[in-house]
């Protein structure tokens, strides 16, 4: 997908791989979609510190959170292109390249942090990983778990369907996002990540989602009040690595690579367990107020599982590869 922007950039390209490959041999640079303090860059930390470890000092990476090399689909572009060498982003931002990755954001996919560890560990991340680097010229080495998305706003609680109406909901510029809002009966706002807190500061927009790290980590306590445990999406953040700079490092620096991410991924599993219930309590103590869905969610999940999936299942694999996933999570 988006080939033209994907080769724009060729004649650069070719010129920006020798320089990864000449200047990054020692130091490769890490995108982070993130500020720091979230999971993407407790992941980048991890993954840094594990290759250094395991080059013995040799490769190291310098993080740039904060989206300082770019929006983090603008990430993807310039590592297929060879760029950049590595980049942490939302899930969301690698689907408009390797449509497939989709299954993952699907509505109510995942119900749990057993379930997203997996569907990215097993054969369904396997498979993703495999498709990456097919369509987008990047390769996933690690995963960042950041938790399920709550719902934030400025206006007033919501717990139900209605409670919703009427509200200005910031999601990113990504079409299933896009129809599941549609499904619960408002159109949402597309908009950038970079231009979401001051969105959301001047009430352009009255809400968003984000899971409790992220919403503690870009500080969103400061324009919002209230926060609704909805849990249509377990936020996934892929940590990148180029393929062309990926394929230019000898075979035991790609194992080195390729072993750094997993024990990133882990740190990133077990810091997730250890840290979200504090960043709750935390953010109440900060004025924040937290309320649950009224009936256990059950009108959102039956008008985003019934409206949205089958728009999708030509995009994720066709709905008997959806049924497999799901059966392979015991459902």
């Amino acid at each position: 997908m988006k080939l033209n922007k994907l080769f724009k950039k060729t004649v650069v390209g070719a010129f920006g791989f020798f320089l990864a490959t000449a200047v990054s041999a020692a130091t490769f640079k890490v995108a982070i979609g993130d500020a720091a303090g979230g999971t993407q860059h407790e992941l980048g930390k991890a993954f840094a510190a594990s290759l250094k470890e395991k080059t013995d000092g040799k490769y190291t990476a310098d993080l740039f959170p904060n989206s300082q090399l770019g929006d983090e689909q603008d990430t993807v572009n310039d590592a297929a292109m060879g760029l950049l060498d590595f980049s942490i982003l939302a899930i969301n931002n690698i689907t408009p390249f390797s449509p497939s990755v989709a299954i993952l954001t699907l509505p109510y996919m995942i119900q749990s942090l057993e379930d997203a560890k997996q569907l990215t560990q097993g054969d369904v991340g396997k498979e993703l990983t495999e498709n990456t680097i097919r369509d987008a010229g990047v390769r996933i080495i690690g995963w960042s778990y950041s938790g399920f998305r709550v719902l934030t706003n400025s206006k007033r609680p919501v717990k139900t369907l209605d409670d919703l109406k009427g509200m200005v909901i910031r999601v990113p510029k990504n079409e299933l996002m896009i129809a599941t809002y549609q499904s619960w009966g408002i159109n949402p706002s597309p908009l950038a990540w970079n231009e979401t807190f001051t969105a959301l500061q001047q009430r352009v927009v009255d809400g968003q989602d984000n899971p409790y790290i992220t919403v503690a980590a870009m500080k969103f306590d400061e324009v919002q009040k209230y926060i609704t445990n909805i849990r249509y999406l377990f936020s996934l953040e892929p940590l990148i690595i180029s393929e062309q700079v990926f394929q230019s490092q000898s075979p035991e620096v790609q194992q080195a690579i390729l072993d750094a991410g997993m024990e990133a991924t882990e740190h990133s599993y077990q810091y997730l367990q250890d840290t979200e219930q504090k960043i709750k309590e935390e953010l109440v103590a900060k004025g924040m107020e937290i309320n649950d869905p009224a009936n256990d969610e059950k009108e959102w999940i039956e008008a985003a599982t019934s409206q949205v999936w089958p728009k999708f299942y030509d995009q994720v694999g066709g709905k008997e590869r959806l049924d497999e996933v799901l059966k392979s999570l015991g459902r």
